[in-house]
């Protein structure tokens, strides 16, 4: 990465703390290699595969931190661009317009200005990827029976905010120079949720 795109991703814009390995754990091993595949600049559709003998859900674990901690990276940069006033919907162009739910407060789909969606949503996330009932940190526990049902929600909002940045904050992106490392994160994501099968065709429409 670029000093001048260093700049731009530092840690001060990072939406929220991320979330990291253990070091010794499978999961922590995983993680290196994935990064390692990615740095040392193999295709990227050949980089999301399965390992040969590796458990799905523990590759499945690995990349929805990292693509959260890439995320929330990307938000982070644009988000003093995004708000109410210029986002007062959670949108993606004029065609597709995104409404929270949470079960908790929000029992219904609710319209609400993106930078409040992006809230709620990343604060929604933070909570699964730490909950130790979902995603397992010590060797020999379990995922649940549900998990890969639960990643499939979090990596389906998780495009939302794809959608949300390149359609009405593109150009910010251009301007602060950072349109290839965008743009290659979100090829590495796109090539992971379709190789894994985790987000419905219809989905991913608004970025065709």
């Amino acid at each position: 990465m670029s000093i001048a795109l260093k700049q731009v991703f530092n840690k001060d814009k990072t939406f929220r703390p991320k979330r990291k390995f253990e070091p010794g754990t499978q999961r922590f091993e995983l993680h290196k290699r994935a990064q390692a595949s990615l740095n040392s600049g193999v295709d990227l559709k050949a980089a999301v595969q399965l390992p040969s003998g590796e458990d799905q859900n523990d590759w499945v674990a690995v990349h929805v931190v990292d693509f959260f901690n890439r995320i929330n990276l990307i938000y982070g940069t644009i988000c003093e661009f995004c708000t109410e006033q210029t986002c007062p919907v959670m949108s993606g162009g004029p065609k597709y317009e995104y409404r929270w739910q949470d079960d908790l407060k929000y029992k219904k789909p609710t319209a609400l200005p993106a930078p409040q969606y992006m809230n709620l949503l990343m604060d929604w996330i933070e909570v699964q990827i730490n909950n130790e009932d979902i995603f397992p940190t010590c060797v020999g526990v379990p995922f649940p029976k549900n998990f890969l049902q639960i990643c499939k929600k979090i990596l389906c909002r998780l495009f939302r905010v794809f959608v949300h940045v390149y359609i009405h904050h593109f150009d910010r992106v251009i301007v602060m120079g950072a349109e290839a490392h965008v743009n290659t994160c979100y090829k590495h994501f796109y090539y992971f949720v379709t190789e894994m099968n985790l987000i419905d065709r219809k989905e991913l429409e608004p970025l065709p």
